[in-house]
């Protein structure tokens, strides 16, 4: 069965809900990842105006022209 991200709703903070097509439901949070990023790139994302932004696009959730963007699996199962 391939997995996709049928929905993401951002909660609060640098949290999102998400919904996959199997029905399970997710939540992460990005808070950590983004403090620890070396990146300024993906640094940037700590701007709570620029992470809201994100979109999902062919079941996957993405940043930008994919500027930052994590494995399904890795979302799938909560670790990022």
């Amino acid at each position: 069965m391939v997995i996709s991200i049928d929905k993401a709703s951002y909660l609060k903070d640098y949290q999102i809900r998400f919904e996959f097509s199997d029905g399970k439901k997710q939540t992460i949070d990005f808070k950590k990842f983004l403090s620890e990023a070396k990146n300024p790139m993906t640094r940037k994302y700590l701007n709570k105006s620029a992470f809201r932004k994100f979109r999902i696009e062919y079941g996957d959730i993405i940043w930008g022209d994919y500027l930052m963007c994590f494995p399904i699996w890795s979302i799938y199962e909560g670790r990022i």
